[in-house]
């Protein structure tokens, strides 16, 4: 039996053309739903799932109706091969239910998982190429040591915490996470 899923990340979208395309396939139960692909809670999607039995085929319009990334995906795939239930995709032209598009479904993992692996490789090149130039990376520190000891000069003069940490261009916040003793000698206010 082919199984159907259509969703659409908001209600504005439609599903007409994911129902139509489904129904045209041969679909004879059909799952719908509104549903962010981001998101992990779809509810309808765990119902076809749980609906197909051995030998049926969830079908989509797209493969990106289905899962919300690669991994998932492949996760998914081989959920539904281990329940041996196919997953055919009428966009990409993949139906896992054949040895060809097993191989492709395949493939196209495997193409995903070299990229990630390539995105890693590089990203720690030139991390190691940053920091041998000295570049530090993370978020600009807000507190440099000359501020930190104006703001230590500034509260021993009395001067209000408020006051000190809009001089300096930080919140009263920053100010006593790097000046913690100081709160005795100038209160806020």
């Amino acid at each position: 039996m082919l199984v159907g899923y259509a969703r659409v990340s908001t209600k504005d979208q439609s599903l007409d053309g994911q129902l139509d395309a489904l129904h045209r396939a041969g679909c004879e139960r059909v799952f719908s739903e509104v549903a962010s692909g981001a998101r992990d809670d779809r509810p309808v999607l765990q119902e076809a799932l749980a609906y197909a039995r051995p030998g049926d085929v969830l079908v989509s319009l797209k493969l990106d109706r289905v899962a919300r990334s690669l991994q998932h995906l492949t996760g998914l795939v081989a959920d539904l091969n281990q329940r041996r239930v196919g997953l055919k995709s009428l966009t990409e032209e993949i139906d896992t239910g054949t040895p060809g598009g097993r191989l492709v479904f395949h493939i196209f993992g495997a193409i995903a998982e070299f990229e990630r692996d390539l995105i890693r490789e590089r990203t720690r090149v030139g991390l190691d190429a940053a920091r041998k130039r000295g570049r530090v990376g993370g978020r600009p520190v807000k507190m440099t040591g000359e501020k930190i000891a104006a703001a230590r000069n500034l509260l021993e003069d009395g001067r209000p915490a408020t006051e000190v940490a809009t001089v300096l261009g930080v919140s009263v916040a920053t100010l006593y996470r790097h000046c913690p003793a100081r709160r005795d000698v100038a209160p806020a206010g």
